[in-house]
């Protein structure tokens, strides 16, 4: 079923965020070297484009955000499903003023929320940068049809 608004279905929309995920398990287990990284960061987001431009949704900006958000949240579903592996016996831990402060239980669950925080953030401003091109193509793919 065709969200109207988005000018996709919600599993079109996860499953295009998705295509972001092999980056991250690459990057958490530190599998892959920079060119094959580039890669797994600028492919999923060519691909988003293409789909949206393709499709002609509604509004791109808005459903490439949308795709972003879902992204994001993978993103941090992942990191936090790979934290120990990711980390392994160097975990992060608050420095300064506040190291100490917390148990050490608080401070994984403080350092964990805003690690999550961080990634639906990082998949947000990934999809309004996209959404901003998308948006921008959008409005030039009619001139070049002409």
């Amino acid at each position: 079923m065709r969200s109207k608004t988005l000018g996709l279905s919600p599993i079109a929309v996860l499953a295009l965020a998705a295509l972001g995920a092999p980056r991250a398990i690459a990057h958490d287990l530190g599998l892959v070297g920079p060119v094959v990284n580039a890669l797994l960061v600028f492919l999923p987001i060519a691909v988003w484009l293409v789909v949206v431009l393709w499709k002609r949704v509604p509004n791109p900006f808005l459903t490439l955000l949308a795709v972003g958000v879902a992204y994001g949240v993978l993103l941090g579903v992942t990191h936090q499903v790979l934290w120990s592996a990711s980390f392994g016996d160097d975990q992060p831990a608050l420095g300064g003023n506040l190291a100490g402060a917390l148990s050490p239980a608080m401070e994984a669950v403080l350092l964990r929320t805003f690690a999550f925080g961080s990634s639906v953030l990082t998949g947000a401003g990934v999809g309004v940068v996209a959404g901003v091109v998308g948006w921008v193509g959008a409005r030039l793919l009619p001139a070049a049809r002409r």
